[in-house]
């Protein structure tokens, strides 16, 4: 093994154990490669992924991460890709980014979260696992801005004590919404943390998922897949808000409107895990949707947001009638409708009562389907002096603080519980939250270790 590498050892979902060496991180100011140019990281030898179990690693280095892409984190931190499987029951490889406190976390029970971004995109490049890295192309160039910003948030969780992992949840394809496949990698990324063991995590592991807006399809499908796929998890609950909870509803709210951009590339992304609906679009696509989808195809959030804002999507499809209504596209969002599965641990689901992209009616449903199960933990709260961009900054710290219990092993409030709010923004039992959220930030600008005086919300 070269100088300067580090064993990792892997236990697959399986219990099959294997050494994977960690390379160093990339000196500054060496920029990282992209992950459409990282082939050898990001898209390994399908015979290479098809010999391992799910979770397993296949390869992992140190990197470095930066606020902005320019201020340094003091924070122990690496990359894994790893084998997870997608819809069809495929090998796929995925990426998942780790950080570990540095410095005085306390001891007691190992605390992981698994934080899905709201990466909502159709290209590599804007994945978090390149958009949080030291020298990478800033996401307010890339349009990765979602993932860029999130890292506030990350880092107030590092330096509260957890460890913290990242997945690619959108897989190699960037499937953007393709919840199911979302669910997996998550999953399976908090495998590979599980048993990475530069990470060092604990035998008594509680792990937590929290999720906004596309990080909520991942973590609501985790959540749901979690009993069927990953059963061996030590998950102890999810924290999920602006929950796209049925992509038609989606859709339908966005046609003509001012989100039709983004859902738009909800369509091309979902397109790349459902070869039938691909194949519906190319068949049934006009000329003006055949170049909207060619011009889509490789951006990031904003600009995603920003191309063809207030369109008729439905428009685009050259058939009579509601093209959703149509077998395959009725079958393909059918099979990304949450509530199939109510999860077994508790949940903490916020959510905007006017929010103008996710729809507050098919969230009540989902919360409906859930609480019809006995034994059903659910916390739900809708706010109605927000909306969906607001709630994402608003809900942090509410949802911190409740995830922070369930990490600590306080009891849950038993049962299904309904609170409508004027603004989350005034509980005031969050409101330390938020100061450690600006004071851990400016302590990271600074250079102060993430963790090294852990305070916990």
């Amino acid at each position: 093994m070269a100088i300067g590498m580090i064993a990792g050892a892997l236990t697959s979902g399986a219990g099959q154990a294997s050494a994977v060496p960690v390379a160093p991180a990339l000196p500054f100011p060496v920029p990282p490669a992209i992950p459409e140019f990282d082939k050898s990281f990001y898209s390994p030898p399908a015979q290479t992924v098809a010999t391992k179990q799910p979770g397993e690693l296949i390869a992992a280095r140190r990197v470095n991460l930066a606020a902005l892409s320019i201020f340094p984190l003091n924070v122990d931190s690496w990359q894994y890709s790893f084998r997870s499987t997608n819809t069809r029951g495929e090998p796929i490889a995925s990426v998942a980014t780790v950080l570990k406190p540095r410095g005085g976390a306390k001891p007691g029970p190992s605390k992981l979260v698994s934080w899905q971004s709201a990466e909502d995109s159709t290209a590599q490049y804007c994945a978090p696992s390149y958009a949080l890295q030291q020298a990478s192309i800033p996401g307010t160039l890339t349009g990765s801005v979602d993932s860029t910003f999130e890292l506030l948030q990350i880092t107030s969780l590092v330096a509260a004590g957890y460890s913290v992992v990242i997945p690619d949840h959108q897989g190699p394809d960037s499937a953007f919404a393709a919840g199911p496949l979302a669910g997996r990698i998550t999953l399976d990324a908090i495998r590979g943390a599980r048993n990475f063991t530069p990470l060092g995590l604990k035998r008594d592991l509680r792990v937590g998922l929290m999720g906004y807006s596309g990080g909520a399809i991942a973590t609501g499908w985790a959540s749901e897949l979690h009993e069927s796929y990953a059963p061996e998890l030590p998950i102890v609950g999810a924290a999920e808000g602006g929950v796209p909870a049925n992509i038609r509803a989606l859709v339908d709210l966005a046609n003509n409107n001012a989100a039709s951009g983004l859902i738009l590339a909800g369509v091309i992304g979902v397109s790349r895990e459902y070869p039938e609906l691909a194949a519906f679009l190319r068949a049934h696509t006009n000329p003006l949707g055949k170049a909207l989808i060619a011009g889509k195809n490789p951006l990031c959030l904003s600009y995603q947001a920003a191309l063809a804002p207030f369109l008729n999507i439905k428009g685009l499809i050259d058939v009579p009638g509601d093209p959703l209504d149509y077998p395959t596209p009725r079958k393909v969002l059918n099979e990304l409708k949450m509530g199939r599965n109510t999860p077994t641990f508790p949940m903490f689901i916020y959510q905007s009562n006017p929010d103008w992209i996710a729809p507050v009616g098919p969230v009540n449903t989902l919360v409906k389907t859930y609480c019809a199960t006995p034994g059903a933990d659910i916390q739900y709260t809708r706010d109605h002096f927000s909306e969906h961009i607001t709630l994402a900054v608003e809900g942090f710290a509410p949802a911190v603080v409740w995830m922070a219990d369930r990490l600590n092993g306080k009891p849950v409030r038993r049962g299904c519980h309904t609170s409508d709010q004027g603004t989350m923004a005034l509980n005031p039992d969050t409101w330390p939250a938020f100061v450690n959220l600006v004071g851990n930030n400016l302590a990271a600008l600074v250079g102060q270790q993430l963790g090294r005086n852990p305070v916990h919300p």
